[in-house]
């Protein structure tokens, strides 16, 4: 519980190793995640090699972390590995489809927090990079991925270099819905709202982007629609071409 309640992205990391035996227990524990049917449609690409991070670096809209901690790892959702004992075992397949995309990306999700909740109890830092899904065709090209595995995230991993404070989350009662879905009314919004608006770092996000609001900053400079509907299509054209039916 401590790990959890002390969780904290890292984007500065020392340059101090991760020795290969740290490195496989904490991979380990990410097998032992839930995961659909024991089928563990997941793969990890692990990223030591300088040259490598620097390729890959771009890809994640070169964000300093990529290249400057000791690991870089690459989760992918993987049907290819089961879909390829089916066939050597004359059983057919049908895991090529949009039901199958899901199940795959919540195995890699699951294998993901289980890698980063061991890291961070063994004293090291991590960063989720949602920019693997955005330049997924790219990464997949880097990594040398066949049709059936799609990069889900990407994760820094290292001994962290500052210690940023915790990151703000809305209240409990925004997430939690008892026996039916609590309606969200004007009223009920602005009150869940109300504590993140508040913020002196939401209010210096307003001020530095020019805008009237924090909900305008998410709009209209972090997650812009053009650039949600470019990466969409971008996705679903990999997603075609690494074999799945969508």
């Amino acid at each position: 519980m401590k790990t959890i309640f002390d969780h904290r992205s890292i984007r500065k990391y020392q340059s101090t190793p991760i020795s290969e035996e740290l490195l496989s227990k904490i991979l380990d524990a990410g097998t032992r995640a839930s995961t659909t049917g024991n089928m563990q449609l997941y793969s990890v690409v692990v990223t030591r090699d300088e040259a490598n991070k620097s390729k890959l670096a771009p890809l994640h809209f070169n964000q300093p972390m990529v290249k400057e901690a000791p690991v870089l790892l690459t989760i992918c959702a993987d049907l290819n590995r089961f879909n390829r004992w089916c066939e050597l075992r004359n059983a057919d397949a049908g895991y090529d489809n949009f039901l199958w995309i899901l199940n795959a990306f919540i195995d890699a999700s699951l294998f993901a927090q289980n890698i980063c909740l061991a890291a961070e109890s063994e004293g090291l830092g991590i960063c989720y990079l949602g920019t693997a899904l955005y330049n997924a065709p790219e990464i997949s090209q880097a990594l040398g991925l066949p049709k059936g595995v799609i990069p889900v995230t990407a994760i820094t991993v290292g001994y962290p270099d500052h210690n940023p404070p915790l990151t703000d989350r809305l209240p409990l009662d925004a997430v939690v819905h008892y026996e039916s879905y609590n309606a969200n009314t004007d009223e009920r919004v602005n009150k869940l709202f109300a504590e993140k608006e508040a913020l002196e770092s939401s209010a210096k996000f307003v001020v530095e982007n020019n805008k009237e609001n924090l909900a305008q900053v998410f709009t209209d400079v972090r997650y812009k629609k053009a650039d949600n509907i470019y990466f969409s299509e971008k996705l679903t054209t990999f997603l075609k071409e690494q074999g799945f039916e969508i």
